[in-house]
């Protein structure tokens, strides 16, 4: 099996017939251009376009595909890394997924990117083709993907419409992943109604290589052969990135509906063995998913980043309809296709492979010299473009910001609202907390996914990280978190950013992996809201000049933007995922203790931070100053924790962040089913504050470890060293299955459970 036309016949725009109706015109607005954008595509052809090569420029220059409105930002990342901050980075931002070096010869390549817009509109397709999309950026570097995780955000838990996106979105991400065999190991899952009319449905993959497996996307190597695997083109996704996911969603505009892409993921997973096979035998020289922006996207980019030629013949694409026309085809973002460079003495073992796999192909055409994409339809020329101005010198917005004239307000706003008191007061906040809809055990959503399938995984969720094993030999290992504090955000930007990469770096700690590399997804409102704009500008400058400060690069990412409806933008929610790296994945550190008689010692100070809280939240507050951040403080704790878990000086850490020490310690015991005796009246004492707030304050660079007594003495000495503060707060006690918070409430394991777990099910079982 080799090519197959289709005997449609059109009644075809070639380039020819272009330039000779010039006043023909064409629907570019429809297409998601804006007339600026679509006079410099007359300019730079010095014609009008063909219909062709209209519909490759709408989806390229779409805000999703070419950064229009936030590349002047995101350079950021690239202008503040350091060259220590390169030492491990073996690919970095601008090509499919950054690749790190872990030693012993292994890389990791990850990223993190959207699929929200889709999902909100075909739950179940939406978030399956988020996760399918991914997971091809990560086989296109060479890698084998080991590992998957979703940061989610829903509107209000008890809203109608939430329960159809929890249920379709849970089902798309478990059904797709669970069938690919890949283990989900943590993410987020966050309620809130801001987010109501625009679900936030963010998906990262990550993947293992060996240094001289790393692919790139680019076509070299003149008369080398093109040619398109996988399945068969369809109409589902004609206009996703452009149309969809590219404007906000507007009632009195049509439905989105067919931008949705169709996934198959038993065809993935024969795509990945495909792939894999492809990359041992050396048998590419270039090769590119197609995502968004379909055949556009791949053969614009293999050509720019090649030797800057390429011949296509589009009639040869097989399709699954073959009413298609030529730019329908070039849209499509029909899921499970790659593009590969072969050289024709290759040619014959890549056909061989595809048959061993029963894997559909179609030669298309061969790289070449003329620095020109060149696509014909039955011989007929109907796209001819320089590949760089479709890919990469699109336009290059400097959208105006302005620091919104309503935040001074918010900040003045500092919580002042309830603050129980008293032991039963105390423990009903704790209650409360912990069945609330963000707190609440997420194990209903977690369940539907296989955490532990390819038997590698050595934490995931409820922990506060996962961590997969690489090497079955050496132990060598990865650990990942992704974390994001929206409230945060939304009351200071440029702190908000940093914070989540410090809850991430933290999280990634607390198992013990050094934080070595970041992936972000920038999900915002409408670039042409100046306040959103100015919420995004702030968001990167924070996150960029945090990773410099803990000296760890961003290696690629995603920006969604247009999250909003009817004018009401999200709150801006930078999504920060870090990647951390063990030498021995035995070593790796659980969230919750186990033996009796350990030490639970609490790092760090706890000051008087409520604002943007989760109990903030509950009493429906935002507004003050979030937490203060102490990046410093932040490394030194990092390395406390990394240094603990290898040398077996703790047997269990938990990171606090939302929900504070009462989350930190509730989460902690119910882990394993194991009690505690705590104390917090020292602490009270120490940092001049009161029970509740020593609970709920969610102030940043702070831990609790349960420490076994024979390594008290080492574990002080560490932090005395490094003049951290650290305070014996506890003892684990096995024997009584309570949170004991003593002299002031004793809350049982089997109360606190059953509060902790019913949330979700309530909703939506």
């Amino acid at each position: 099996m080799t090519t197959e036309t289709t005997s449609k016949k059109f009644n075809i725009d070639t380039v020819e017939h272009a330039e000779q109706t010039p006043e023909q015109q064409l629907p570019w607005a429809e297409l998601g251009l804006k007339e600026n954008e679509y006079q410099r595509v007359v300019e730079i052809l010095g014609r009008r376009p063909t219909a062709a090569e209209l519909a490759m420029y709408s989806v390229m220059w779409s805000e999703h595909c070419s950064y229009k409105s936030s590349k002047v930002h995101l350079r950021q990342f690239g202008d503040k890394v350091t060259d220590a901050m390169k030492e491990h980075l073996l690919v970095g931002i601008g090509e499919n997924a950054g690749v790190v070096d872990i030693g012993d010869g292994w890389a990791v390549t990850f990223k993190v990117e959207s699929h929200n817009h889709p999902s909100f509109v075909e739950p179940y397709q939406g978030a399956a083709t988020g996760v399918g999309g991914i997971v091809r950026d990560i086989i296109s570097m060479g890698a084998r993907p080991v590992a998957v995780m979703d940061p989610l955000r829903f509107g209000a838990i008890d809203h109608p419409d939430t329960a159809r996106l929890v249920h379709g979105i849970v089902a798309g991400i478990g059904g797709y992943g669970n069938s690919l065999g890949l283990p989900n190991i943590g993410g987020e899952v966050v309620f809130d109604s801001v987010y109501q009319g625009n679900p936030l449905v963010n998906a990262l993959a990550v993947g293992v290589l060996r240094h001289e497996d790393i692919r790139l996307a680019n076509a070299s190597g003149v008369g080398n052969r093109v040619v398109l695997f996988g399945a068969r083109t369809g109409g589902d996704g004609i206009g996703g990135a452009s149309v969809l996911a590219s404007e906000s969603f507007d009632d009195a505009k049509p439905s989105k509906r067919p931008a949705v892409q169709v996934g198959d993921p038993f065809a993935e997973k024969v795509l990945i063995e495909c792939c894999l096979e492809l990359f041992k035998n050396g048998i590419v020289e270039g090769i590119q998913d197609l995502g968004a922006a379909g055949i556009s996207c791949a053969t614009s980019e293999l050509a720019s980043n090649g030797e800057g030629g390429m011949h296509v013949e589009l009639t040869d694409v097989l399709l699954r309809d073959p009413s298609l026309t030529p730019g329908e085809i070039l849209m499509s973002e029909s899921q499970e296709r790659m593009m590969a460079v072969v050289t024709p003495e290759n040619a014959g073992a890549f056909e061989a492979i595809m048959d061993k796999w029963s894997v559909e192909y179609s030669w298309l055409g061969e790289v070449t010299d003329t620095g020109r994409l060149i696509i014909e339809w039955d011989g007929e020329k109907i796209v001819d473009v320089d590949p760089r101005t479709v890919a990469h010198d699109g336009p290059v917005y400097e959208r105006p910001y302005s620091r919104p004239e309503w935040l001074d307000g918010v900040q003045a706003d500092s919580f002042a609202g309830d603050r129980p008191s008293g032991g039963e007061q105390l423990k009903s906040a704790v209650l409360e907390l912990m069945s609330s809809p963000n707190m609440c055990s997420k194990d209903w959503i977690t369940n539907q996914y296989d955490r532990f399938v390819q038997g590698n995984t050595a934490l995931a969720m409820p922990d506060d990280a996962g961590v997969v094993r690489v090497d079955e030999e050496t132990g060598l290992g990865i650990a990942l978190s992704t974390d994001a504090n929206g409230r945060y955000s939304y009351l200071n930007p440029y702190d908000g950013a940093r914070l989540a990469l410090a809850e991430a770096y933290r999280n990634v700690a607390t198992t013990g992996a050094q934080p070595m590399a970041v992936t972000d997804c920038l999900n915002f409102g409408s670039p042409e809201d100046p306040e959103v704009m100015w919420q995004f500008a702030e968001s990167v400058r924070g996150l960029a000049d945090a990773c410099q400060d803990l000296g760890v690069p961003v290696t690629g990412g995603n920006v969604s933007l247009y999250n909003q409806t009817g004018g009401v933008a999200i709150h801006p929610t930078p999504v920060v995922g870090v990647l951390g790296v063990f030498d021995d994945v035995a070593r790796r550190t659980p969230s919750g203790w186990r033996e009796d008689g350990q030490a639970i010692y609490l790092l760090g100070t706890t000051r008087n931070e409520l604002d943007g809280s989760e109990w903030a939240n509950l009493r429906g507050h935002l507004g003050g100053q979030p937490p203060v951040l102490d990046l410093q403080a932040e490394k030194t704790l990092a390395a406390i924790l990394v240094n603990s878990s290898r040398d077996g000086m703790i047997d269990a850490a938990h990171d606090l962040s939302e929900g504070g020490l009462a989350a930190a310690l509730s989460e902690a015991a119910l882990r394993f089913g194991v009690g505690a005796r705590i104390g917090i009246d020292e602490l009270c004492e120490r940092d001049g504050i009161d029970p509740f707030t020593a609970l709920f304050s969610e102030s940043q660079g702070r831990a609790v470890v349960a420490v076994p007594r024979s390594e008290e003495v080492r574990f002080n000495d560490m932090c005395t060293a490094r003049n951290f503060p650290r305070l014996r707060i506890g003892v684990v006690d096995a024997e009584n299955q309570a949170l004991d918070v003593q002299g002031h409430f004793t809350l049982p394991l089997a109360e606190l459970k059953e509060a902790h777990e019913a949330t979700l099910p309530k909703h939506f079982a």
